[in-house]
C-alpha cells in the first residue's frame, strides 16, 4: 500500500533503519560479548591447568602426589562440572589423582586424530558429563621429572556458567537497545512532526483561502515553502485577474447585444401577425439563450477563483420576499437550518437557480411553496471528490408534480410541457447547466406533498479551517 501521508513516511523509514540498525548492533555486540567470554573462559581453564601442573609432582614412592588448591569450591562440590585429573602416561605406572568434584566420573578422552594439539602443546575440546553438563576441557601433557616420566594434565569448566552469563547479557542488552530505540522514535517522531509544522501552516493558510478568510497565502514559511508559497500567491494574482478580464468581456458583450436585441423585440411587436409573433418568439428565445451562454461563461471564469462566497439565507429570504409580491395567492415558506450556511457560489448563480424553481413553483402550485435549506447527507456528493461538504437546497410546491418521463422532457433544452403557461422552456436547463458548472447537481422527484421536488446539490464554503 503506497503511503501517501509525508510524515507517516518519514516516520515509516525512520522506524525501519531504526528496527534494523539495532536488531544489526544487537547481533554485533552479542557475538563480540560471547566471542570475549569464551576467549576469557579459555584463559581461566588454561590457567587453571597452570595451577594443577604447578601443584602435582611424582613422589618418592613413584606415584602422583600433590593437591591442587583452585581457590574455587566448585572444585570440591560433586557434578559441578568443574573438574581436574591427572593421568600418568604409559611410561610409568600409578594411580591417577582428580579433584573431589569428579568422585568416579569418567572423562571420554577425543582422538588425537580428531582433536590434534596446538602450537602451545593444548587442545581444547568439548565433552558431556553422566549429569548432562556440557563442558570445555583443555588439555596437555608434561615430563614431571628426569626421568622422562609424563603425565596428562585435564581441567574442566562448565560451560552453563558462561552461557548464562552471555543470556543475561544479551537480555540486558535487549532491553537497553528496546528502550534506546523507543526512546529515539519518540525523538524522531517529535522532530519530523516539528520540522514538517511549515508545511501544516501551509495547509491552513491554504483552508483559510478557500473558505474566503483571506485572499493570499500569509505569514513568515521556511526557505524550503517559501518557493512554494511565493507561487500559488502569483497564481492566485493571475486567477483573480482573469476572473476580472472575463467579466469585463461577459458584460461588454451583454451590453453590446442588449440593445440590438430590445430593437428586435420592439420592431417585432409592431408588426402584424402572424409573423409580428413569430419574430417576437424567436427574438425572445435569442434573448434567453445569449443570456444562458453568457451565464455560462461568467461561471466558468468565477468557478476557477476560490474566493467566491455567498450566505444562503439571506438570498432565499430576499427571492421569497420578491415572490410573494408576485403571487400573493401562493403561501411561501422557507427553512434553512443551521443559520449561516456558506455557498461557495456567486449571488446572483444562487439568485438565477433558485429564482427559477421558485418561478416554476409558483406557476404550477395549488397553494404552497416551500423553499429548504440544508447540509448534504453523508454520502451525497458532486463530480468534485475532493470537496468535502455540500448544500442541499430543495423547492418543492402542491401542484399536480410529474410524471418520471414528464422529467426527463422537463430538463431537456427548450422543451415545455405545458404551452398554456408563459416562459421560453429553458429555466430548467440553466438551473441545471449552473449548478453542472459548479461541480454540483440537479433533480426533479415527487414532493411528499404530491407536487413537484426541485432539489439542488451545491458546494459549499469549508469552515472548518485549521
Amino acid at each position: 500500500m503506497r503511503v501517501r501521508s509525508l510524515t507517516e513516511r518519514v516516520l515509516l523509514l525512520t522506524t525501519l533503519w531504526s528496527a534494523v540498525a539495532l536488531v544489526t548492533i544487537a547481533v554485533l555486540i552479542s557475538a563480540l560479548y560471547r566471542e570475549g567470554t569464551e576467549r576469557a573462559f579459555n584463559n581461566l581453564l588454561r590457567a587453571q591447568l597452570y595451577n594443577v601442573i604447578n601443584s602435582v609432582s611424582i613422589g618418592n614412592d613413584g606415584a602422583l602426589a600433590g593437591r591442587p588448591e583452585l581457590g574455587d569450591l566448585k572444585f570440591s562440590q560433586p557434578t559441578t562440572g568443574w573438574y581436574w585429573i591427572v593421568e600418568p602416561l604409559a611410561n610409568f605406572s600409578t594411580n591417577p589423582i582428580s579433584s573431589t568434584s569428579l568422585g568416579a566420573e569418567k572423562l571420554a578422552v577425543p582422538n588425537f586424530s580428531e582433536v590434534p594439539f596446538d602450537d602451545h602443546y593444548e587442545r581444547f575440546y568439548r565433552l558431556t558429563d553422566s549429569v548432562g553438563n556440557d563442558l570445555l576441557v583443555v588439555e596437555t601433557e608434561v615430563v614431571l621429572d628426569g626421568e622422562g616420566h609424563a603425565a596428562r594434565f585435564r581441567v574442566s569448566g562448565n560451560l552453563t556458567a558462561i552461557e548464562d552469563e552471555i543470556r543475561g547479557f544479551s537480555r540486558r542488552l535487549q532491553a537497553a537497545l528496546a528502550v534506546f530505540g523507543v526512546g529515539s522514535l519518540l525523538i524522531n517522531g517529535l522532530a519530523i512532526l516539528f520540522g514538517l509544522k511549515p508545511l501544516d501552516k501551509a495547509r491552513a493558510a491554504l483552508e483559510k483561502i478557500r473558505a474566503g478568510g483571506a485572499e493570499r497565502l500569509e505569514g513568515t514559511f521556511p526557505r524550503e515553502i517559501a518557493p512554494l508559497a511565493n507561487e500559488i500567491n502569483a497564481l492566485i494574482d493571475s486567477n483573480q485577474r482573469i476572473v476580472e478580464r472575463a467579466r469585463m468581456q461577459v458584460g461588454n458583450l451583454a451590453h453590446s447585444l442588449k440593445t440590438p436585441i430590445a430593437v428586435l423585440l420592439n420592431e417585432a411587436r409592431g408588426l402584424e401577425k402572424p409573423h409580428g409573433e413569430v419574430v417576437v418568439s424567436q427574438a425572445e428565445a435569442m434573448q434567453a439563450q445569449v443570456s444562458s451562454y453568457l451565464n455560462r461563461a461568467r461561471i466558468a471564469a468565477q468557478r476557477s477563483s476560490i474566493l467566491s462566497r455567498t450566505e444562503v439565507e439571506p438570498v432565499l429570504e430576499r427571492l421569497v420576499r420578491v415572490m410573494r409580491r408576485l403571487s400573493p395567492d401562493i403561501a411561501f415558506a422557507i427553512d434553512v437550518q443551521p443559520t449561516g450556511l456558506l455557498l461557495a457560489m456567486e449571488q446572483q448563480d444562487i439568485e438565477e437557480t433558485v429564482g427559477n424553481l421558485l418561478e416554476n413553483a409558483a406557476r404550477f402550485a395549488k397553494a404552497k411553496v416551500k423553499v429548504t435549506g440544508r447540509i448534504a447527507a453523508a454520502g451525497e456528493v458532486g463530480s468534485d471528490p475532493a470537496r468535502k461538504s455540500w448544500i442541499e437546497v430543495c423547492v418543492e410546491d402542491d401542484g399536480p408534480g410529474l410524471e418520471p418521463d414528464q422529467i426527463v422532457e422537463a430538463l431537456k433544452r427548450g422543451r415545455r410541457l405545458d404551452e398554456s403557461k408563459p416562459g421560453t422552456g429553458l429555466g430548467l436547463s440553466i438551473v441545471k447547466e449552473i449548478a453542472t458548472e459548479y461541480q454540483g447537481s440537479f433533480g426533479l422527484t415527487r414532493a411528499a406533498s404530491g407536487g413537484l421536488k426541485a432539489k439542488l446539490l451545491l458546494p459549499a464554503v469549508t469552515l472548518d479551517v485549521a
